[in-house]
């Protein structure tokens, strides 16, 4: 399905609005939308990673393509790239650029009077701007999301249907919150009463995200028990993920889907955790660490470190070990064969 809301380009423009990439082909084509090579029609582009795709292409409707240099597109209009993944992405903020609505306050919104909402933003129906809150110039809270008191929205954000911004968030420019994010609600903070019942523990500080950072559906940043609780500049969180309160994550970092961080970790910038990744109370990750899926981290890494597993260990330890793992039914086997030659028995519940 074609996905074209804006104008149409010329092949050849839209290779030089990419940053003058190499044309194939007719160059005066117009496109109107990008589309993946089994939904696409003449007039939309679509995008190849490699030649194990060519059997899709060569079935395709679109009328042009986006390539790797040295994968051959038989004679389809085609723009040369040595990263397709991301001249795609580009094309289509192009042919398809998100539809931001009018500016304007719904009549359904509820907008506290004492709030200052610039002229040129946007709030949808049934969304909620509290006391003093502050909305910046083009800034879009979509409906049903709710500001609560002392918020501030920075210039250009995008808060979808659902968001939640708890007393004193303060969102920077250009920040993106997907439907249902969670941002400044308590931290786990809770002791034990003298008979042993649990005893809550305000949560006094704030939650601050910075330039540029987006934050994904059903996603949850606490707010500090005192101080802030960061989310640094451009980084990126997916959905379901959990940020614990005090927390640190540095700029350009990126943390995947179901990912948790215990109260104060500190995130290095450039990080990246993948999916289902858990950080313990309070450890440090340096710049440039990496953290494969399911990892568990439980002690503080050096920049750059590479881990994998629970807890986490070096990336070849980690590998020798899912290797001997996979081995062990052989490896026991030899074990019995070689106890039995001496004599021993084998251990109650074992094999003979």
């Amino acid at each position: 399905m074609s996905t074209g809301r804006g104008p149409r380009l010329r092949l050849g423009e839209l290779a030089e609005r990419l940053g003058g990439r190499a044309v194939e082909g007719d160059a005066a084509l117009e496109l109107a939308g990008v589309a993946s090579l089994e939904d696409g029609g003449p007039a939309d582009l679509g995008f190849v990673r490699s030649a194990r795709h060519a059997d899709a292409l060569a079935k395709s409707r679109v009328g042009a393509v986006i390539a790797p240099p040295d994968v051959p597109t038989g004679g389809r209009p085609t723009i040369r790239s040595a990263a397709p993944n991301l001249d795609i992405a580009r094309a289509a903020r192009l042919l398809a650029p998100e539809a931001r609505p009018a500016p304007g306050i719904h009549p359904r919104a509820v907008v506290d009077a004492s709030a200052q909402v610039d002229a040129s933003a946007y709030v949808g129906p049934c969304a909620v701007v509290g006391a003093r809150s502050r909305v910046g110039p083009r800034a879009v809270i979509h409906a049903n999301a709710t500001l609560y008191e002392d918020v501030r929205v920075g210039a250009d954000c995008v808060i979808h249907a659902g968001a939640v911004l708890r007393e004193r968030t303060v969102l920077g420019e250009r920040v993106i919150l997907q439907p249902g994010a969670v941002l400044g609600a308590d931290g786990f903070g809770y002791e034990f009463d003298e008979v042993g019942r649990l005893e809550k523990v305000p949560q006094l500080g704030i939650v601050v995200v910075e330039d540029d950072a987006e934050i994904g559906a059903l996603a949850a940043v606490d707010r500090a028990r005192f101080g802030t609780t960061r989310v640094g500049r451009g980084v990126k969180i997916d959905d379901l993920v959990m940020i614990g309160h005090n927390c640190t994550i540095g700029d350009g970092s990126a943390i995947v889907a179901q990912s948790g961080l215990a109260g104060g970790s500190v995130v290095g910038k450039r990080v990246f955790l993948m999916a289902q990744t858990g950080v313990g109370n309070q450890a440090t990750l340096g710049d440039g660490a990496f953290v494969g899926a399911r990892g568990g981290v439980i002690q503080d890494l050096a920049p750059g470190s590479r881990v994998y597993g629970f807890p986490a260990v070096p990336e070849r330890a980690w590998h020798r070990a899912m290797l001997l793992l996979y081995r062990l039914p052989e490896l026991a086997r030899r074990l019995r064969r070689l106890e039995r030659r001496a004599g021993i028995a084998s251990a109650p519940g074992e094999e003979p």
